[in-house]
């Protein structure tokens, strides 16, 4: 058999231990999608490539593995850059090989399909890095460099082009069956841990804020907690870092990151540890966060470091950076335990004082219904606005779009995730939201997918209708048409089911005992919580 570009992409993926791959197919890319044919690589096909690019996203959270999406030239390579914002912002690892008009024509404007003026450049914003293959040969190192770019904290996309002649031509290239990738280490210097040891050995009110640059680094829930317990410190989970550690543990302060207590804890310490968060606009509660004492940032990502707030700035992974300081610090006692305690009643307090009985109801009844150890993904909906802060992820993970706020991440996101995992995962948009990816109903009846999805129907751009209207006075372009969800999940024959405030955790726990995916669509006006 004569083999080309298409399957020397394929080997190298295979060697790299891929198992699945996102996308649709497109002219300029068929060199990739014919060698995927003989290969024992997995395609999922989505319907819209801005939600193959999420399903990747979804997969590499559920999994820890690399996502990687197959794009086609132009318009299709274009329309995923929206998702992959939202990747590059969260630092979800991700390889997107995309096809390009034939060498011949890069950099020209010969008229070709597809074509544009310069296709990688409009990837640079949302991408770690970008490359262009010239020959097959160069396939292997150049995706076996990115995917292992993609994984270096912070992890993030990785975009490489490969014009369509490269896929297509005959290569005598050897089959690819083993590839070097270095996933590059990002340790703390000693003398910041020494600093750093020495500001929290010296701390009266240390308190912790742990973002979700802890969870991705592996190894960093353990040792987050292991330094808290070391400190005896509260830790204060940010909406990326739910799940660095656990709503039971006595030093967990949850996750209320919109609430002026938490706001004063994180104000009042003596020294604040952030640990990989940017501490940004919803982090800082719309940046009236003030931090009255010392500053320890840690972050992967040296561009955060200080930009909000001045303090000790070390450029490293979570774990190590942890580990390292947990083992320079001695053993503290303290009352962390009585201040996360204490935060938590009061926030409960706060919230009782508002009429906010049904928000906080089916916060509750969707937490009792969906297992503890599900992976769930919220769109950009006010259901999702208060699990950022609610949700207990308990064994399961939490994944939202807060990262870049784009509509339309949950439901794509979570049917790529329960594919990889094999286990049912939950999606929560709102009706505006979901009409971004209402396609993907084909996509889960097509493979099957062990998802549910929850549709909170208040029949437009709900938060956008309250910003508009506490602002203004009225709302302008908040209100939508939108489908019988019902009759159109059942026309895809995708299980579908009415629920009302009262009705729907059970509904929503009885999907989990069944195959295949499933719709839920609540009728439902929710109101944020005040955030003063």
């Amino acid at each position: 058999m004569t083999r080309n570009g298409g399957d020397v992409v394929v080997e190298t993926l295979a060697a790299l231990g891929v198992s699945h791959v996102f996308g649709i197919p497109g002219q300029h890319a068929l060199g990739l999608f014919d060698a995927i044919r003989r290969s024992d690589l997995q395609f999922v096909s989505s319907r819209v490539e801005n939600n193959s690019a999420f399903g990747a996203d979804g997969y590499a959270r559920a999994t820890g593995e690399v996502g990687v999406l197959f794009l086609s030239t132009g318009p299709g390579a274009l329309t995923a850059l929206g998702a992959l914002q939202e990747a590059y912002a969260t630092g979800v690892p991700l390889l997107v090989i995309t096809s390009q008009v034939p060498r011949s024509g890069l950099g020209l404007r010969r008229g070709m399909l597809h074509q544009l003026d310069d296709q990688q450049r409009s990837a640079t914003n949302v991408t770690k890095s970008t490359a262009v293959v010239r020959r097959a040969a160069q396939i292997p190192s150049l995706l076996a460099d990115a995917w292992a770019l993609a994984q270096s904290a912070p992890a993030g996309p990785t975009w490489v082009e490969i014009p369509q002649d490269v896929l297509l031509e005959i290569t005598d290239v050897p089959v690819v069956t083993s590839v070097v990738a270095s996933v590059a280490a990002r340790p703390p210097r000693p003398e910041l841990v020494d600093a750093a040891a020495a500001l929290l050995g010296a701390a009266e009110r240390p308190v912790i804020l742990a973002g979700g640059g802890v969870r991705r680094s592996a190894g960093g829930p353990e040792a987050l907690v292991t330094l808290a317990e070391k400190l005896d410190a509260p830790v204060v989970s940010t909406v990326g870092g739910k799940g660095a550690i656990s709503f039971g543990h006595p030093l967990s302060a949850a996750s209320w990151i919109e609430d002026r207590h938490t706001t004063a804890l994180l104000e009042d310490a003596d020294v604040l540890l952030a640990v990989g968060t940017a501490m940004g606009e919803v982090t800082s509660n719309y940046f009236t966060l003030a931090p009255k004492g010392r500053l320890i940032h840690i972050d992967a990502e040296p561009r955060v470091l200080e930009a909000n707030h001045p303090g000790l700035g070390i450029h490293a992974d979570a774990a190590p950076a942890l580990t390292a300081i947990a083992s320079a610090v001695s053993q503290r006692s303290g009352n962390g335990a009585a201040v996360a305690s204490g935060l938590r009643r009061a926030v409960e307090d706060r919230l009782a004082s508002q009429d906010l009985g049904i928000e906080l109801a089916l916060m509750r009844d969707l937490r009792e219904a969906v297992p503890a150890a599900a992976q769930t993904f919220w769109d950009m909906t006010i259901a999702a606005y208060w699990a950022w802060s609610a949700w207990d992820p308990r064994e399961g993970g939490f994944h939202s779009a807060q990262g870049s706020g784009g509509l339309g991440f949950g439901f794509p996101a979570a049917i790529a995730a329960a594919i990889g995992s094999g286990e049912r995962t939950l999606a929560v948009s709102g009706d505006g939201g979901a009409m971004y990816s209402i396609a993907e109903l084909a996509t889960a009846r097509q493979h099957d997918a062990d998802v549910t999805w929850l549709i909170v129907d208040d029949g437009g751009y709900g938060i956008l209708r309250e910003y508009m209207t506490d602002a203004f006075g009225q709302a302008t372009a908040t209100e939508l048409a939108r489908p019988d969800f019902i009759a159109l999940a059942g026309s895809f024959g995708v299980a579908a089911h009415l629920a009302t405030l009262d009705s729907v955790g059970e509904i929503v726990a009885d999907t989990f005992t069944t195959r295949g995916p499933a719709v839920v669509v609540l009728p439902a006006l929710l109101k944020m919580f005040a955030l003063t």
